[in-house]
């Protein structure tokens, strides 16, 4: 009979305490080596990127406050109201005087909600309490500004989203910057915003029209002047995260790309919008504003910059005129149409609340629709490769220009708008009557053009499409048009 070997219990039983123990000792040293590892790899690179002046951008996550704004704002049906907007007006106390006029001019204290940031307090007899209320920006005395050109104050108007999202103030969807100079269409930037869930982050504005600030800066950044939109989920990001980011871009020049920096690290594009309006030109903006997209206007800067509107009046009486023609009518504002006088081929083009230009030929509306270049960039450059959108050199041919009406009054006509254009006096009007007999005798005698405008749907800004025109009864010296919205299928220009 073979016997089977006897063995030591404890020997070769993976079940054995003895071997347990040996286990488990061996597991103990490997999770000290490892978290040992650790430590002295943490306490490297501490040492490594203690060296260097900022700390890099922080993993971005969604945090706790990010879930609570997206639950109290998400599904939100309520249509858009403008007392659903705080306002962040960047202004300075040495130029408030003069620019509190343009504010004027848009505010509506009654029903709009914010506040005028400076960088020091007004004088008690010099506020206001029909304009917003004044504030004061925090001291950013603590952050580096190292750019040779620019001035601090860009970096406490990078802020101002941040210190207004900190006030506090209830049932806020949207947060909407701009300058002290800059005039805005309320009612359009109501129904322009509307569009889009502000219970999402969203940044919306526009470039600048000068192809070099673009370049310079970026083609992406809404420039603060024509007004920046953010939603409220993303102001509370911003604020989170800010004043660290700022430490991360001290050589950058101005308020907006010092934003546009910190919304990057976000990961928030920049959803544009044509009606928001940089103004980045000098001189006469009547090539800008006779050819404004089909889209509503929401906003224009730099308007102490430009020469009046309206020729024959001062800066500030031509932009009462000009927010008159807003107010009364926002849809259809700046808005432009096309009539043909057949008989006498003559084209009328109009841009509601602002000119008529008739010119004494038939121009197709591919060429109207380019921006006559009667400016220069801000930065003096008059090449049209400048520029960011569609231009045309000036009318050089004094028998090609068109004559100018310019808007002398408006008025409510029911729904509908009734403005006087009248005609304007232009320096080349003795040469137009010498050299373009032919044409100008069909003119000669016109003085006045009515226009009366009828706005377009509640929903036009979602499928723009250019407002129709017809041409009424004519007489010598005035003639009459009606300008509306479009009806379904084509519009057929018989000339």
């Amino acid at each position: 009979m073979t016997t089977t070997p006897t063995t030591n219990p404890n020997n070769g039983n993976p079940r054995s305490p003895k071997n347990r123990r040996y286990r488990r000792s061996h597991v103990a040293t490997a999770v000290i080596a490892v978290a040992a590892l650790m430590i002295s790899t943490t306490a490297w690179l501490s040492l490594v990127f203690s060296a260097t002046p900022h700390s890099l951008p922080a993993p971005q996550s969604f945090t706790r406050s990010q879930s609570r704004t997206v639950s109290r704002h998400s599904g939100h049906s309520e249509e858009l109201t403008v007392n659903d907007i705080v306002f962040g007006i960047a202004g300075s106390a040495q130029l408030w005087k003069q620019r509190k006029e343009y504010v004027r001019l848009w505010w509506r204290q009654d029903d709009m909600r914010g506040h005028v940031w400076l960088e020091e307090k007004l004088p008690e007899n010099d506020v206001d309490r029909s304009l917003p209320p004044m504030m004061v920006s925090e001291d950013i005395s603590r952050f580096r500004y190292t750019n040779p050109t620019g001035h601090p104050s860009g970096l406490r108007i990078a802020r101002i989203v941040s210190e207004c999202f900190r006030l506090g103030l209830p049932n806020v969807r949207w947060f909407v910057l701009a300058d002290d100079d800059t005039i805005i269409s309320v009612d359009n930037l109501v129904a322009v915003l509307g569009k889009y869930d502000s219970s999402e982050m969203v940044y919306v504005g526009s470039p600048s029209e000068s192809h070099s600030a673009n370049t310079y800066f970026s083609h992406s950044m809404a420039f603060g002047g024509g007004g920046i939109a953010i939603s409220h989920p993303l102001a509370e990001a911003l604020s989170e995260m800010q004043d660290q980011c700022l430490e991360r871009y001290p050589k950058l020049y101005g308020s907006d790309d010092r934003l546009h920096a910190c919304i990057t690290e976000l990961g928030i594009p920049l959803t544009r919008e044509p009606g928001f309006h940089q103004c980045d030109i000098r001189g006469n903006a009547h090539g800008l504003l006779s050819s404004h997209p089909i889209a509503p206007f929401v906003s224009i800067h730099h308007v102490e910059a430009v020469d009046p509107f309206y020729p024959g009046s001062t800066s500030l009486q031509s932009l009462k005129l000009f927010t008159q023609a807003m107010r009364l009518q926002p849809t259809s504002f700046l808005q432009r149409s096309i009539c043909y006088d057949h008989r006498r081929r003559l084209t009328f083009s109009v841009s509601l609340g602002y000119v008529v230009q008739v010119f004494p030929n038939i121009v197709l509306p591919r060429d109207l629709e380019r921006s006559e270049q009667t400016y220069s960039a801000w930065n003096g450059i008059s090449q049209r490769n400048e520029f960011d959108f569609d231009t045309k050199d000036p009318y050089r041919s004094v028998c090609k220009k068109p004559i100018l009406f310019f808007l002398k009054d408006v008025r409510k006509q029911g729904n509908a708008t009734l403005g006087s254009y009248m005609r304007s006096k232009a320096e080349d009007e003795f040469k137009r009557k010498v050299f373009c007999f032919s044409q100008f005798r069909l003119l000669r005698n016109l003085q006045k053009i009515q226009v009366l405008g009828y706005p377009p749907t509640k929903k036009w800004h979602l499928v723009p499409r250019r407002l129709c025109c017809k041409l009424n009864q004519t007489s010598e010296a005035v003639v009459s048009l009606t300008m509306g919205q479009c009806g379904k299928g084509p519009f057929r220009l018989h000339y």
